[in-house]
């Protein structure tokens, strides 16, 4: 393949007292560049692992074991998909009965406390008509 013909351009200036020398390739060699560069839609080169791959690829080892190791991560990724969804769901059946554990010991404790509290109160009632003040209790004893 030949090269196409390259022309400078060369141009001198001078920018605060420092010689500046530019050269620029001609727009025939930018042109012929590009044009061996894939293109994508968009007028952008792609990417060259992004390129498409003719349908002879398909048959090449190289793709049956990219396609093997593929489907191998995506079992193994589902697989780790559902067993944190059953992991899930078994964490999610142990709260469950816990809390119903939890709740029952709070009836059994307030049925329990309501009982201290009865009985309490009883006791104090009692205490309150036996404990009376000596005078209004035994009248006789203060008249001799």
């Amino acid at each position: 393949m030949s090269r196409p013909p390259q022309h400078f351009k060369v141009a001198s200036s001078e920018h605060n007292g420092v010689s500046v020398i530019q050269s620029q390739v001609a727009v025939t060699a930018a042109n012929a560049v590009a044009a061996a560069l894939p293109s994508s839609p968009g007028g952008k080169a792609a990417a060259p692992g992004k390129m498409k791959k003719s349908s002879g690829d398909k048959d090449s080892d190289e793709y049956r074991q990219r396609r093997e190791r593929n489907n191998l991560a995506v079992k193994k990724s589902r697989q780790r998909s559902k067993q944190k969804a059953m992991d899930t769901q078994q964490r999610v059946n142990q709260l469950k009965e816990e809390n119903e554990r939890l709740e029952a010991k709070i009836k059994l404790l307030s049925k329990e406390l309501s009982v201290l509290k009865d009985l309490f109160l009883e006791h104090a009632h009692n205490l309150a008509d036996n404990t009376q003040p000596p005078s209004a209790a035994n009248p006789a004893a203060d008249n001799p």
